[in-house]
């Protein structure tokens, strides 16, 4: 049996918060669909991140209505008990318990979602939704915004406007509190004492897999619920493809060895990467591109502080870059002219970082009015330059060839400067 994880009062003061906002709209929240496979295999079920952050309901097959100015203003639709269904897959509040434990105005069975949506969204001039992708949820909430036209007959309203509800609460979550950031801080400490106990384990020979596990270990055992995404254990060449996810070759003696992985606490993630010799020692060209890396990364965290444009991370990232990059041999040219043709996305083709929270990639505007926005107080985001050279490109310098370096620190934006969250991962 799951509670709440956090005291209900904050969950409503949330919901409070944005009826506030919503000026006239409503707005639907669902739960991420169960995955299972095609022999009925069930995947470990992890509530959507804007539900959760509203109500505290980690069931599946919930959804969440927030209607302003109606009574009630707050629905929520979960699964009925059903005994024989606990039975195989545990406990359910069921609408009585869930209304009772999280403090929702009015809570209904989710069968009867579809039949009543229609009139609690009426007379709403537009309702916020986040589409999935997932046909099945997808297909119902337009079946049920289709419904809501046809009830209002001939009177000349149309389809109501529909707005992204997950730009709406990534604006809402950006900005972290202090209970938020315990619980940030939590992940970042508890991620950076996984990739510790790496560091301190690898030796040639071991897998990448064994490394894997080595940080499951860790992540788990210091109280995370699991990993904030598939954690990258890159040795040797395979450093250089970005979401590298096999994590099944040998780590060679002579090979760096790229993690990039982050532990969940309390719905909240940590993200780092740090990469070091599988031997514990560097070859001389190894060190020459780590140190440029690690430079840069330095340089950018140090050019943080609120007021800064979001924006100019990501060009001081590329300048710098770019400028290892022809120190280093791996292009040639005027450096202006090689960022304005994009050339130098060879070797770095991402960006410098992104917002970071309850998602790895937490929502948030990065441009605001088509202006660049400055990062503020309570803000957290990763910085994360890296270089990578594959092994099968001729036109670098031999040595350097399959040398694949990321090195990713999270950073909270405070009054006056910043804080390195994950500062306990040594680099």
């Amino acid at each position: 049996m799951r509670k709440a994880l956090e005291d209900v009062a904050r969950f409503k003061n949330r919901r409070n918060q944005a009826i506030q906002k919503l000026s006239g709209h409503a707005m639907i929240v669902t739960s991420h669909p169960e995955l299972i496979r095609n022999d009925d295999v069930h995947y470990p079920f992890r509530q959507d991140s804007n539900l959760y952050y509203l109500t505290g309901f980690e069931e599946p097959e919930s959804i969440l209505m927030l209607l302003p100015g109606k009574s009630p203003q707050e629905v929520l639709f979960v699964r009925r008990k059903n005994p024989e269904r606990e039975t195989w897959d545990g406990f359910r509040f069921g609408p009585e318990g869930a209304q009772a434990e999280f403090k929702i105005d009015q809570v209904y069975p989710i069968e009867e979602f579809e039949q009543r949506s229609v009139e609690l969204l009426n007379g709403f001039q537009g309702v916020y939704l986040h589409l999935r992708k997932d046909a099945e949820q997808d297909s119902q909430m337009m079946s049920v915004l289709e419904k809501l036209k046809r009830s209002q007959g001939r009177t000349g309203y149309g389809m109501v406007s529909i707005h992204d509800a997950n730009a709406f609460l990534g604006e809402m979550r950006l900005i972290k509190d202090e209970f938020e950031l315990q619980n940030l801080r939590t992940a970042c400490e508890i991620s950076a004492q996984g990739h510790l106990a790496a560091q301190k384990q690898i030796k040639p020979g071991m897998t990448e897999r064994q490394v894997q596990a080595l940080l499951a270990y860790e992540f788990m055992s210091r109280g995370a619920a699991r990993d904030g995404y598939y954690p990258i254990v890159a040795s040797g060449n395979a450093a250089t493809t970005l979401h590298y996810n096999f994590n099944d070759q040998v780590c060679k003696d002579g090979d760096l060895l790229l993690i990039d992985a982050g532990a969940e606490y309390n719905y909240f993630t940590g993200d780092i990467t740090r990469t070091f010799p599988v031997n514990g020692k560097m070859s001389k060209p190894q060190y020459e591109v780590y140190s440029r890396v690690l430079d840069i990364q330095l340089k950018l965290i140090e050019m943080v502080k609120p007021g800064v444009p979001f924006k100019n991370f990501h060009d001081a990232a590329a300048d710098m870059l770019t400028e290892a990059m022809l120190d280093l041999g791996l292009l040639t040219g005027r450096k202006n002219d090689i960022i304005a043709g994009q050339v130098h996305r060879k070797y770095y083709p991402h960006g410098v970082g992104h917002f970071l929270g309850m998602d790895v990639h937490d929502r948030g505007y990065y441009f605001k009015n088509n202006e660049p926005r400055p990062i503020e107080k309570g803000m957290c985001f990763t910085i994360e330059p890296g270089l990578y050279i594959p092994a099968n490109d001729t036109s670098a310098p031999a040595e350097f060839r399959g040398i694949g370096v990321r090195i990713e620190d999270n950073i909270l934006v405070t009054d006056n400067g910043y804080e390195v969250l994950t500062k306990s991962a040594p680099k």
